[in-house]
């Protein structure tokens, strides 16, 4: 009688535990057992309390779970936008590794706000999450050392781990994972396939000049051209950003100023790459019987562009796996301090948007 009075009444009152315990038919500390998950319980009981948890739709009061020192483990995946296709690749990666390992995924977006992102790393500080995992170039100066080193040792302090991906490394003395992959390899692959194949005019669209991503992206442009013994030409080197607009504009303007200054364009990311197509077309250059292109990243995009986009391969969700493995293990004691800076392999992907230039 008592337990259909209180199943009636939830509208008026919150279910407690207590509730489930009637409804199942056992103590309020077997209640906890089970929805816990951190002490053995018979699977006939465990069955008989999660069906009391279903018919009631009771749910766990997470302060109260707090308070009696039963935390849901996380890990916390924060980038600057989710929407460009490549990050959201390794936040799949994130999520896929994370669901696998037990803990619970979040995604923060800081949109560039660094009081934002401050917050955010705070909160995760004080939920002691398994991970916090950072995305994407930065402008590795003092001042971001810095601020990420002290970021890193807050995190240590209580059992949190800063992992920082695709981006360098702030040294071996800070508590702190590290996944790259090999950007200038990759950069020097690419423009090793145009010099292989008779370019050497090739205007680079990169993106921000002191941006970690661009800087090693360039350092391989400018190794391939010395082994090919071909002097570089700074008029040739544009920046501006990742995005489909600015490599719509910054083509369009090249072609402006007259045909025949360069035969290739490597473009630093896919999706400038996508824009500077968009312009070519455009103007009535085609690709690559006029002009050959190459992109970097591998995005699905890659493959749906005609041409298809000669490009280079970044295993991005991978990354976001590794980034989760590599913490988690450390946390459980699985792996060691000096396991924890990974370079993963990139490789350049042919298909159909350079042709040989026949001299």
């Amino acid at each position: 009688m008592g337990t259909e009075r209180r199943s009636r009444g939830t509208h008026e009152a919150a279910l407690t535990i207590r509730d489930v315990a009637e409804r199942a038919e056992v103590s309020v500390a077997t209640v906890s057992r089970v929805l816990a998950g951190n002490y053995p319980v018979a699977a006939k009981t465990r069955q008989r309390v999660m069906r009391a948890v279903r018919e009631l739709n009771y749910v766990v009061n997470t302060h109260a779970r707090a308070l009696a020192g039963v935390r849901t483990e996380t890990v916390a995946f924060v980038l600057n936008d989710v929407r460009g296709p490549s990050f959201s690749a390794a936040a799949y990666g994130v999520e896929r590794e994370a669901n696998q390992r037990g803990r619970l995924c979040l995604i923060c977006t800081t949109e560039g706000d660094q009081e934002r992102e401050l917050a955010f790393m705070q909160l995760m500080r004080e939920q002691q999450a398994s991970a916090v995992i950072l995305i994407g170039g930065v402008r590795d100066d003092e001042q971001y050392r810095e601020r990420y080193t002290e970021i890193a040792q807050g995190l240590h302090a209580v059992g949190s781990r800063l992992v920082l991906c695709g981006r360098p490394s702030l040294g071996a003395d800070v508590p702190a994972t590290t996944v790259e992959y090999d950007n200038e390899g990759g950069a020097y692959a690419i423009t090793t396939n145009l010099l292989a194949n008779g370019h050497r005019r090739i205007l680079y669209l990169g993106g921000m000049l002191e941006h970690t991503t661009s800087v090693g992206r360039l350092l391989g442009y400018h190794r391939a051209l010395a082994d090919f013994g071909v002097a570089p030409d700074p008029t040739l080197i544009e920046h501006g950003e990742f995005t489909r607009v600015s490599g719509y504009e910054r083509t369009r303007a090249w072609l402006q100023q007259g045909a025949g200054r360069f035969t290739a364009i490597f473009a630093e990311t896919d999706m400038v790459a996508a824009g500077a197509l968009a312009a070519l077309e455009d103007a009535g250059v085609r690709v690559p019987d006029d002009i050959s292109l190459v992109g970097y990243d591998d995005i699905e995009l890659a493959s749906d562009l005609r041409p298809r986009l000669t490009t280079v391969h970044v295993p991005y969700e991978e990354l976001g796996r590794t980034a989760v493995r590599l913490a988690i293990d450390l946390k459980e004691g699985r792996s060691r301090e000096g396991d924890q800076h990974v370079v993963l392999g990139t490789h350049v992907v042919v298909r159909q948007s350079v042709a040989r230039l026949h001299h």
